[in-house]
C-alpha cells in the first residue's frame, strides 16, 4: 500500500512499515501544499493513506468523498511513537478507504 508521510511525522517510522512503499512529502517536493491541496494531490498520486501529526486536519477539511485514509499520530516525539509503533501500524493496515483515525501515543 502506498502511505504518504507529511511533515511532521518522523520518517523512521519508515522502517517499521516494510509492507509498505512510503513517501515524504519533503521526497516528492510537495512541502508546500497546505491541506486540502496536499489531500487532492496524494489521491491524484494513488496514495492510500496520509500519516499526519496535524491534528486540526478533520475540522480543517471536509472529508467526505475522500479516498485517501488520514492516520493522525498525536505527537511528533519518535521516542514516544517508537514505543507506539505497533499501534500506529494496526492503524495504517486497517485504514479503509476515506477513513480519519487518531492514534493515542501514551
Amino acid at each position: 500500500m502506498r502511505v504518504l508521510f507529511d511533515q511532521g511525522t518522523p520518517v523512521p517510522l519508515r522502517k517499521y512499515l516494510v509492507t509498505h512503499q512510503v513517501a515524504t512529502t519533503f521526497e516528492l517536493g510537495w512541502g508546500y501544499l497546505k491541506n486540502g491541496e496536499l489531500l487532492q494531490q496524494s489521491e491524484a498520486s494513488g496514495f492510500f493513506v496520509l500519516v499526519t501529526t496535524g491534528q486540526n486536519l478533520r475540522y480543517q477539511q471536509n472529508h467526505t468523498g475522500r479516498t485517501i485514509a488520514i492516520v493522525v499520530l498525536t505527537t511528533t516525539s519518535w521516542p514516544r511513537i517508537e514505543r507506539a509503533v505497533d499501534l500506529v501500524a494496526t492503524a495504517i493496515d486497517s485504514a479503509a478507504p476515506g477513513s480519519y483515525v487518531e492514534v493515542p501515543i501514551p
